[in-house]
């Protein structure tokens, strides 16, 4: 983790929900069928909720988890918690990433857009591939964008002399994930096949200062949270970060496009023979 935790803001982090989501939906559709009925599926960082609820859309009857370690995300998230249409359930409950372990053999773990705050999460894989079904799927997303602008200028500012003092260790820098390549040995080596790949979406934001919108969501919680006790210095940060990301990001005719690289991975664990 951070040396700052973020305190994350579930409203802040919805404003761009479309764009958030279709990562986790492509994600999904690169699923197998999974082996139990009802199948047992645990979400872990569910965040708010609302991506966790499309579970139920894929598996109708599967009996749900979203696991997250921000309170904040799981009073929101549990608006969608009970009995879902087709019959199976949906709940939410507190868990770290960084020590969690599956109490029951699951079908499915999924994880969309959080393991680029555990270091070292690849280290977690065997543990939580041994907690798998039989058959069973770890399926994994990550932001692979931490040499973009936006995430390079945060930092370079961060370490500004005007700033070094007050945020240095808070960021996140570009190891924080994986190359896919990388992911494939960590998985094949747990003795799963893995299915490894990365897209870069170019999304279209739209209003005033739309990247720095986004990134409030995000990547610049750290910031905030280190900044938290001193409105004045958070206010200033976040000024020169936003004159930053004009000059990085200007807007076009139809709003302003944000290239967002993403690393997927899709491991499945063998059968019992």
């Amino acid at each position: 983790m951070p040396a700052t935790a973020p305190t994350w803001d579930p409203a802040q982090y919805l404003r761009h929900a479309g764009h958030r989501a279709r990562p986790f939906a492509d994600l999904l559709a690169r699923v197998p069928d999974l082996p139990g009925d009802p199948p047992r599926i645990a979400d872990l960082g569910c965040g708010p909720g609302n991506a966790t609820a499309l579970l139920a859309d894929r598996w109708p009857t599967a009996r749900i988890t979203g696991y997250d370690n921000s309170p904040r995300m799981l009073d929101r998230a549990r608006q969608y918690a009970g009995p879902t249409p087709g019959g199976g359930l949906l709940g939410f409950a507190a868990a770290d990433a960084r020590t969690w372990t599956p109490d029951e053999p699951v079908d499915l773990l999924v994880s969309n857009a959080t393991l680029q705050w555990v270091p070292g999460h690849a280290d977690r894989f065997p543990d939580w591939i041994a907690r798998l079904a039989p058959g069973g799927t770890l399926a994994l997303q990550v932001p692979g964008n931490f040499a973009a602008p936006s995430h390079r200028l945060m930092r370079e500012l961060a370490d500004s002399r005007r700033w070094r003092d007050r945020l240095a260790g808070v960021l996140r820098h570009d190891d924080a994930v994986l190359t896919p390549e990388a992911y494939l040995a960590h998985l094949t080596a747990a003795g799963c096949t893995a299915d490894v790949w990365e897209t870069t979406y170019v999304h279209l934001l739209d209003g005033d200062d739309a990247v720095l919108d986004w990134v409030k969501g995000t990547g610049l919680r750290p910031v905030l949270a280190a900044l938290d006790d001193d409105p004045e210095a958070r206010d200033a940060f976040t000024e020169e970060y936003r004159t930053v990301l004009r000059a990085a990001y200007p807007p076009g005719l139809h709003g302003t496009p944000f290239p967002f690289r993403r690393v997927f991975a899709v491991a499945r664990k063998p059968e019992e023979s």
